[in-house]
């Protein structure tokens, strides 16, 4: 098995984790216009709820995951009710708004390893081994692949196709529901949403529950592919701010494309050096299109 043909699977996989983060987040940002750093311990929580659930309680792999994605949607939307939304209504600043979720984050992963402890944890090892498929290139492009295929196991596979699902229900529910409607009024000037009736609070905590909720399902998708541990969240919010700055802040179609920019970016980067220049080179990526293309990708 050559080399290139699994970079490109992991290239996929790694982009398909970051746009889970990246549309939530994007959601977030796009209804609130500020970057809520809190996010990523959200997808914690979400990985640590199904290890507690499954290891501890023994309850079914099904219900810890819905359980976990729910409790992680419910935890970004007690977030907001209890400091962001009373913050906004003293009329606070994106900076301020910004300082609260940077001590939400610090406060919420310190509990975590508190009552977790700082180990590092494997999800799948709760439910035995995985299947792993083999991916094989077509005849006419083993040219290209320079290779037969690779390799990506069930987690992995369902990783991807979450990704795309949630990117396809998201552009439905907003252009198609009047509730996405109302989320794309307040994106365009929340101040003019409140005054034609909209109650831009309750709808702002929805959308609070929505993107956390998918920052959950990518903590858990994440600790059955990897493993978990309390500092997982800040790698997640780096490379989901990363994708969304690089594909437009705010636009879902242009989250998913940069959290595929970097996932490739990112795993062709490190082929012939060392793996701990990965951040590095995503970093290296966002400045590049900070100073060249602040805009991103795909304007909001």
């Amino acid at each position: 098995m050559d080399i290139v043909p699994q970079l490109i699977l992991n290239s996929i996989i790694a982009g398909a984790i970051y746009a889970l983060v990246a549309l939530g987040f994007n959601l977030i940002y796009g209804a609130t216009k500020f970057f809520n750093l809190a996010h990523g311990v959200v997808a914690a929580i979400g990985g640590y709820i199904v290890f507690y659930l499954s290891k501890t309680l023994g309850l079914n792999l099904y219900l810890s995951v819905a359980t976990g994605v729910l409790l992680a949607g419910f935890a970004g939307y007690l977030l907001d009710k209890l400091i962001y939304l009373p913050l906004r209504r003293k009329k606070a600043s994106n900076m301020i708004l910004l300082v609260a979720s940077l001590g939400a984050f610090t406060a919420i992963q310190a509990i975590i390893a508190i009552v977790f402890t700082s180990q590092f944890q494997t999800l799948s090892r709760n439910f035995g081994s995985q299947k792993i498929f083999e991916v094989s290139c077509p005849v006419a492009l083993r040219s290209i692949c320079y290779g037969v295929g690779g390799v990506i196991t069930q987690t992995q596979l369902i990783i991807f196709i979450s990704g795309m699902v949630i990117m396809g229900a998201l552009v439905i529910v907003l252009k198609k529901t009047m509730f996405g409607k109302m989320v794309r009024a307040i994106s365009d000037d929340e101040e003019v949403a409140r005054i034609v009736g909209i109650n831009t609070n309750k709808i702002i905590g929805y959308v609070f529950f929505i993107g956390s909720a998918i920052a959950g399902l990518a903590g858990i998708l994440v600790g059955f592919d990897t493993g978990i541990e309390p500092t997982m969240g800040m790698n997640l919010l780096l490379k989901g701010v990363i994708a969304s700055v690089i594909g437009g802040v705010g636009n879902i179609y242009g989250g998913v494309l940069g959290a595929f920019l970097i996932g490739f970016v990112e795993n062709f980067g490190i082929w012939k050096i060392s793996g701990e220049w990965k951040d590095a080179i995503a970093f290296a990526v966002l400045i590049v299109f900070l100073i060249f293309r602040p805009r991103g990708i795909i304007k909001k």
